[in-house]
């Protein structure tokens, strides 16, 4: 694919980002989109925190999902999550920031899978370990 194709996924991406607004009133923001990678971070509120005083799991899985949609959104087609999976491996707490990276592993015809790593910032810390499969729509 020739360079003036990426930038039209990665755009195509970022319109669908713009009009994301669960992702955004969050307060997640994006830290890096190009071609089959996205990094998104989202600081943990006091709404976000569940009755163990940490972060509510959905929450994370939320993260991740939407790293995961801009990641196998950026080849610039529409694409949605077939499933998911999250093994979660240490708890965010209130005042954490979370860095979500995805990578597109593979895309095969309309599949793809796409693995977001969740970390904190402050330590590096992995939270969550995230796989997406997804589809691409097909258009008419």
């Amino acid at each position: 694919m020739t360079e003036p194709q990426h930038e039209e996924g990665v755009a195509f991406a970022q319109r669908m980002w713009d009009d994301d607004v669960a992702s955004r009133g969050l307060g997640m923001v994006i830290d890096l989109l190009e071609r089959d990678h996205a990094v998104v971070r989202m600081p943990i509120r006091e709404d976000m925190v569940n009755g163990h005083d940490i972060c509510h799991g959905g929450f994370i899985f939320t993260l991740a999902d939407s790293c995961f949609a801009l990641a196998c959104n950026s080849r610039g087609a529409t694409t949605v999550a077939a499933g998911a999976d999250i093994t979660f491996t240490a708890p965010g707490r209130l005042g954490d920031v979370l860095v979500a990276e995805g990578v597109v592993r593979s895309a095969f015809g309309r599949s793809g899978i796409t693995d977001v790593t969740v970390r904190r910032e402050s330590d590096g810390q992995i939270i969550a370990e995230f796989r997406g499969r997804s589809r691409s729509l097909r258009t008419t």
